[in-house]
């Protein structure tokens, strides 16, 4: 093992793979894949902790966000929602119009010799997004910069009460997170929410107003699925390719590929890379969770910090090369493919199918380009998701002479 290769390039410092469960007074942190799956599958004993949703208001709404919902309410919404996130939903309904989103942004670029694949895949995923939520009445490049001012918040402590901010953090939080909203509903959720009331269509708000949602409600489930489905599949397309395009025999590969593999391929890198690192439940009632002959029992109001990096790199579950690239490597049994990089249990992310499908649209289009990683992207964290971001992915699409490279 000493030799195995590390291929993983987001790797935050400080942070420890072991021991495999550490409790730190209140805060309990599990690294071992195994011990997590139980954690996140424990969903009568554990509420959701994480995106600071246990200082987010709740009683202001008449319908629970889906995010933040635990219980038998969590379990209809999302058996709801579920139909838009199928496999073969997103397959049949959305492939085309991920082609044509994919065709043009590409066609842009081609005609510029080059593109920041982080700008473009943010465009990319937020305009698919929209699609699948409902959010088509007002131009993408204008959503996706309001988007993204979601993220500008302070940093915080999830392990303290008031999450180590000062006041004057606390009121910047307010204002960076309430000025957003209230542009992002005016300009974006209003007019698609309208549109909608008059003809319904076949997308997320639509069953929303179906379902007795009032506004509040949808902008809610708006900024919820919509900072989702951009900020994770915005990194992960960026990550996936500077990975494909510093493994040359890896790029060959997936250019060569069926779907099937190539979609392996994607569930390896993101196994290897998840854009989330931490998912955290603060337990309600006693969890019991045991590896070997240990056991371990959680008491109720402790924060359990499953730290989905660690986890997805656990020798005892990957085997051999863990922070290797490996795609389809034998996995335990219902393991996914990768990982917890999508959760687990009661709160695993149903966009799954979604985000890979879209990813690999994407990158079998830019790739075929054969473009060239110019410079070296810059790597940074975010701290409300607890995950990485990739900025400055500059690639070129013409030779290193000047002339465009052949299609």
């Amino acid at each position: 093992m000493a030799d195995a290769p590390d291929q993983r390039w987001a790797v935050k410092p400080g942070e420890r793979s072991e021991p495999r469960v550490e409790r730190d007074g209140t805060v309990w942190r599990i690294r071992s894949l195994a011990v997590a799956r139980q954690v996140l599958r424990a969903r009568d004993r554990t509420t959701q902790a994480g995106f600071t949703s246990e200082k987010i208001p709740k009683g202001y709404l008449k319908h629970h966000p889906i995010l933040l919902s635990d219980g038998p309410l969590h379990d209809e919404q999302r058996s709801k929602v579920a139909r838009f996130l199928a496999p073969t939903v997103v397959a049949e309904r959305y492939t085309g119009r991920m082609e044509a989103c994919a065709d043009r942004l590409l066609a842009t670029a081609d005609a510029e010799g080059s593109c920041r694949l982080d700008d473009l895949a943010l465009l990319y995923s937020v305009e698919v997004t929209a699609e699948v939520v409902g959010l088509t009445n007002s131009p993408v490049p204008e959503m996706a910069r309001r988007l993204v001012t979601f993220f500008n918040q302070p940093p915080f402590d999830i392990a303290r009460a008031d999450l180590g901010r000062t006041a004057s953090q606390w009121a910047s939080a307010a204002v960076n997170g309430l000025v957003p909203i209230v542009r992002f509903y005016l300009a974006d959720a209003r007019p698609a929410i309208r549109a909608r009331r008059r003809e319904p269509q076949r997308d997320v708000i639509s069953h929303l107003i179906a379902e007795g949602y009032n506004n509040a409600d949808i902008l809610v489930e708006c900024v919820t699925y919509g900072t989702a489905g951009m900020v994770t599949t915005r990194e992960f397309i960026s990550m996936a390719c500077c990975h494909l395009l510093r493994d040359r025999r890896l790029q060959e590969r997936y250019l060569a590929a069926a779907q099937a593999e190539r979609l392996a391929i994607l569930n390896e890198i993101i196994r290897l890379e998840p854009v989330v690192g931490h998912l955290y439940r603060r337990a309600q009632q006693p969890v019991e969770v045991a590896e070997g002959d240990t056991t371990w029992t959680i008491d109720p109001g402790h924060l359990i910090d499953v730290c989905v990096r660690q986890a997805n790199a656990d020798p005892q579950a990957l085997g051999e090369a863990p922070l290797g690239l490996c795609p389809a490597r034998p996995l335990p049994s219902g393991v996914n493919a990768a990982g917890l990089s999508f959760g687990d249990g009661a709160h695993k992310c149903p966009g799954q199918p979604l985000a890979l499908l879209e990813a690999d649209v994407l990158l079998t289009r830019l790739l075929a380009r054969r473009p060239r990683l110019v410079g070296e992207p810059r790597l940074g964290w975010d701290n409300l998701i607890e995950g990485y971001w990739l900025r400055d992915v500059e690639l070129s699409f013409e030779a290193p002479g000047g002339d465009s490279i052949p299609r």
